[in-house]
């Protein structure tokens, strides 16, 4: 019995320590900007993997040099309660939660039951917790995960320097990361002078960036990102 009690000790020490590690990643970019994120070192080895060699987009610009156009649709598609909520958009969530119900009910009567997983309803806050820090696998212990690193996030680094981060960090296409090798290479300017339907375009590809790479005449991209453009008035900058 102690054995064990000592092995939960450990494992409980273990995941404090991971927290505190966290943590102080976290506060340090308050001054300092991240060098690259857990999915973009991903990727650079799976690049590497299966082409072998680098090609690397990425250019750190700071938050007054990124378009407000694209901080706009940014929040306008991803989350419109971004300047607001506490990280977690607890309605979209429990909406998913919902959702995922029904399709792993539907599921269990086709006889094609699948574990539960966590998908839907992320704020760009949750993206970026998981985008920095953690891997791409669905389940319940890295979603919990998710959460802490969204707080902490939240607490000590605030909503410009989130956004900012996020825009600089996030996949655009093979290779490509951040607002302004995103602006560069589609468009061939700096991501400050992004019209609107330009930022909407880019924030259209968000969820699939190497599809919509590759089919740039997408009628959905185009249809999407005109929608996304008349919406740009009702988004709330932090």
């Amino acid at each position: 019995m102690k054995a064990i009690w000592r092995w939960l000790g450990l494992c409980a020490l273990v995941f404090v320590c991971l927290q505190v590690y966290f943590v102080g990643r976290i506060a340090l970019m308050l001054v300092v900007d991240p060098q690259s994120t857990a999915f973009q070192r991903s990727e650079a080895w799976r690049i590497a993997h299966d082409k072998g060699a680098l090609p690397w987009r990425q250019q750190w610009v700071e938050y007054g040099q990124l378009s407000d156009n694209l901080k706009r649709a940014v929040l306008a598609s991803e989350d419109d309660g971004f300047a607001t909520h506490d990280g977690v958009d607890w309605d979209a969530l429990e909406k998913a939660w919902a959702k995922n119900s029904k399709a792993e009910q539907r599921a269990e009567l086709k006889g094609t039951a699948k574990p539960p997983k966590v998908v839907g309803g992320s704020t760009i806050t949750q993206q970026l917790a998981k985008n920095l820090f953690l891997s791409g696998e669905r389940n319940l212990f890295r979603k919990a995960q998710e959460f802490v690193l969204t707080m902490a996030l939240e607490a000590l680094l605030g909503k410009k320097r989130i956004l900012e981060i996020y825009l600089n960090s996030v996949e655009w296409g093979e290779g490509v990361f951040g607002a302004e090798a995103a602006a560069q290479h589609y468009f061939r300017k700096p991501a400050v002078k992004l019209s609107a339907y330009e930022a909407a375009r880019l924030v259209v590809m968000l969820p699939r960036p190497k599809y919509f790479e590759k089919t740039p005449n997408s009628a959905y991209l185009s249809g999407r990102a005109g929608v996304i453009a008349a919406r740009l008035g009702d988004a709330r900058l932090p």
